[in-house]
């Protein structure tokens, strides 16, 4: 059922363009036509997230800090080898998933610490990528309060997944 509903909405779009009296073809390519400058423009972006994230892994920066921070988030209930899952994935949804497959492998994918990882990563975002993609198409410069809350918000999502794994 779920294959059919991509093409199903293309056809209701279709129809609805009809109906309105709009080209669908033409519209779809000034959109896509004025999507590249926004692409270009959110370009320099991302690549500094990536290489900031590549860095703070490489560097052995994100150890340190995971060792620094794990008396905290296990006095929140975050297991020690969930630390690194939790402080990438605002970053990096790539990294995250290699971590989450590096837990998988040392664990086995039906521990308590790969239930929580997988729902860990399922439940947060990539924070820095969403504001970097929805502030740059917004056009505002307020941007900490938004990532406060955000990074707040996953990291509660993460301690709570860490919770309804215990419990179940």
């Amino acid at each position: 059922m779920a294959k059919y509903f991509i093409p199903v909405l293309f056809i209701i779009i279709f129809i609805y363009s009809l109906i309105k009296k709009v080209k669908p073809y033409d519209a779809f390519t000034k959109g896509a036509k004025s999507a590249i400058p926004f692409a270009v423009s959110v370009f320099p972006y991302l690549i500094s997230i990536f290489v900031l994230t590549e860095l703070f892994e490489a560097s052995g920066l994100s150890t340190v800090v995971a060792n620094f921070v794990s008396p905290l988030f296990k006095l929140m209930g975050i297991p020690f080898e969930l630390t690194k899952l939790v402080l990438i994935k605002p970053f990096s949804g790539n990294g995250a998933l290699a971590l989450l497959s590096e837990i998988y492998k040392t664990y086995g994918v039906d521990s308590y610490l790969a239930r929580c990882a997988s729902v860990i990563y399922g439940s947060s975002e990539t924070v820095f990528y969403v504001a970097v993609v929805y502030f740059a198409g917004a056009k505002t410069k307020k941007l900490t309060l938004p990532i406060i809350i955000s990074l707040i918000a996953s990291f509660f999502s993460c301690v709570f997944a860490c919770f309804i794994c215990r419990i179940l």
